[in-house]
């Protein structure tokens, strides 16, 4: 496939305030460009994402909306030739379709197909689901397990800051990891969507076949909204640490749900907001459980 690559922070001219004076600079900003979706060529979804992994932000998208529940639902791919993806399980087809456009053709009988389109921004990424109660016809209460000592935690933080490239030269994209139990990192995906990044790593691990994703830990920055818990338990994922605070129906949503959220993740101290019960209190082995 020809790979046409797009920078993911393009560079633009400013004006600089200082004690001194102003002065002309360069700086350089996070991409921001739509996306849209396409199921079998009818409009889907039009997403506003930072270019790049664009097929893995859809399968991670129609994973958590629950149109499709295994990969063999995808048949084909039609994808632009500029998008660069590579290292999938599915046949894509490039040169055969418009930038910034993605579309997935479902094998015959399987898949659900949404009676409607949804959109989602960068800032929220609640497209389907947007009550508890209707998450929970499409999703079971989390098992039990992993048991992951509390200390590993914090580190989480630090690694998935080191990981970000991008967010160093711009300052203006979200990140998300996903870990292993021992804390090894398995993938991180930038966005200017927390959610996107979140969907970026939940289509990847679906290439990879290896949804549901238990024993894993999936980390973020910023805060831990409803639509960023609403995708780790559609994605099987029993612990989600966040940087930043959770909302009251995030937490309201873990608990049902028997997800362990994480919030306020720093060097030596978090809370739990709910499934305390995965993380020892002495090391992986401990029995003991936190208050």
């Amino acid at each position: 496939m020809r790979r046409v690559s797009r920078p993911p922070a393009p560079a633009v001219p400013i004006q600089r305030w200082s004690p001194s004076g102003w002065a002309a600079a360069g700086d350089r900003v996070a991409a921001e460009e739509p996306l849209q979706v396409l199921l079998d060529g009818s409009p889907l979804s039009i997403v506003m994402r930072t270019p790049g992994h664009d097929l893995e932000l859809a399968l991670g998208l129609l994973w958590a909306e629950r149109v499709i529940t295994s990969l063999d639902a995808i048949e084909r791919v039609r994808i632009s030739a500029e998008s660069g993806e590579s290292e999938t399980a599915i046949e894509l087809t490039a040169d055969l379709i418009e930038s910034n456009q993605v579309d997935l053709r479902l094998a015959a009988g399987t898949g659900r197909r949404p009676e409607r389109s949804f959109l989602s921004s960068s800032a929220c990424g609640v497209c389907g689901a947007t009550t508890v109660d209707s998450l929970a016809l499409d999703h079971e209460v989390l098992p039990p397990g992993p048991r992951v000592d509390p200390a590993l935690l914090p580190g989480l933080a630090e690694r998935l800051r080191a990981q970000q490239q991008v967010f160093e030269q711009t300052g203006g994209l979200h990140a998300a990891g996903l870990f292993d139990s021992a804390g090894r990192l398995l993938h991180l995906r930038e966005d200017v969507g927390r959610h996107n990044a979140v969907d970026k790593v939940v289509g990847r691990r679906l290439l990879e076949g290896g949804l549901p994703a238990r024993d894993t830990l999936l980390a973020v920055s910023g805060r831990a909204g409803y639509e960023v818990v609403q995708k780790a338990v559609a994605a099987g994922i029993p612990i989600l640490v966040a940087v930043g605070a959770p909302s009251s129906l995030a937490v309201q949503t873990a608990a049902r749900f028997g997800l362990t959220l994480v919030g306020f993740l720093k060097r030596d101290r978090f809370n739990v907001y709910a499934g305390a019960e995965r993380l020892a209190t002495s090391g992986p082995g401990a029995t003991q459980q936190p208050a």
